[in-house]
């Protein structure tokens, strides 16, 4: 079986130190992409100079966020994503959709990930859900849930394996409904109608053999280590197939992105497939240097991400927390990064 070569990012201290050196981007920083025009910055979300400096006199037409979920799995209370009380998460959280709503058009989509701790009354999704309220020009348009491949529970409570995505609008922006087609293929009969005076029933009136996407994901699957998009060291990564299916619905050829939480880059990445522009950011400058090797990568080799190997090949991870930093890539990797220049 294999495993990834490189632990937890956020978790991990020693590892921490080893990648900061190979970062591209300190803070305040942006790298722009020459060959697609888009942006990644090292860049705070809640901070509006960050927002404006990334966006400059652009609009975007959808945001895709997955900001921290202020909830502990498996105890691991790290200190990048450390718990908070809920005041403060709600406070902390109002700055950046307050910088989202600024960086959108007037039709515009915003979708946001986010936890439930079914431990402590379900936080923070029906505080988050209630603050949002108070944003008078967003629109509540739906509920998501995706389903993981894994959960975490106990022999005496169901376990979860679900994931939160709501989804809001601006103003009143076009869907393409036809993007939206899932790979499940349509076997049950009924849901008859009358039209143009006849009666029908649903795979007669169907534009598709294959089910529609509705509000409960169950086609897609969680990222995880034995998948080609994974990404070691970024914990919990999102399918790249689901922030593909929120592109492909709520955007067109050349509109641009925003996601000010890049994490793995997956947004990033999805905009580079499907031809749109992405302006993403991370705080964290590790992160920012995840999304532009992932982008790199992908333009290198067409792969999505590195499964069982390392987006830092420079750096030897050895068992038991021991490191050795390596002169050179080894010749089995196939690929180098270029250099970029830092802004």
């Amino acid at each position: 079986m294999g495993r990834e070569k490189l632990p937890r990012i956020d978790g991990d201290d020693k590892v921490r130190k080893l990648l900061l050196p190979f970062c591209r981007l300190k803070p305040d920083e942006i790298w722009e992409d020459p060959l697609h025009k888009h942006k990644i910055g090292c860049l705070d979300a809640t901070n509006e100079k960050d927002i404006l400096k990334l966006m400059v006199n652009n609009k975007s037409v959808l945001a895709i966020q997955d900001p921290p979920y202020n909830v502990v799995v498996g105890n691991n209370n790290t200190h990048n994503l450390s718990k908070i009380s809920l005041e403060k998460y709600i406070e902390w959280s109002k700055k950046w959709v307050e910088n989202t709503i600024k960086a959108l058009k007037d039709n515009a989509h915003f979708y946001i990930w986010l936890g439930a701790d079914q431990n402590e009354g379900f936080q923070p999704l029906p505080d988050f859900m209630i603050m949002m309220r108070e944003f008078n020009e967003l629109k509540t348009r739906s509920f998501i849930t995706m389903r993981n491949q894994r959960g975490y529970g106990t022999q005496k409570n169901w376990m979860a394996v679900r994931q939160e995505l709501l989804y809001y609008a601006r103003g009143n922006p076009g869907f393409n409904i036809e993007a939206e087609y899932t790979d499940i293929p349509k076997i049950l009969r009924g849901y008859y109608k009358e039209v143009n005076g006849e009666r029908t029933e649903n795979l007669e009136r169907s534009k598709s053999p294959n089910i529609r996407a509705g509000n409960v994901w169950v086609d897609i699957q969680q990222v995880f280590y034995r998948m080609e998009e994974n990404v070691p060291g970024c914990y919990a990564q999102k399918p790249l197939k689901a922030i593909e299916r929120i592109i492909s619905a709520s955007s067109r050829k050349d509109d641009l992105v925003v996601d000010f939480f890049a994490h793995a880059g997956t947004t990033l990445l999805a905009a580079e497939k499907l031809k749109r522009r992405c302006f993403t950011i991370d705080i964290d400058p590790i992160f920012a240097e995840v999304s532009i090797r992932r982008l790199e990568h992908f333009r290198q080799t067409g792969k999505t991400g590195w499964q069982f190997k390392t987006p830092f090949p420079e750096i030897e991870i050895k068992p038991k927390v021991e490191y050795e930093k390596r002169e050179t890539f080894k010749e089995d990797r196939g690929y180098s990064y270029p250099l970029l220049p830092n802004f």
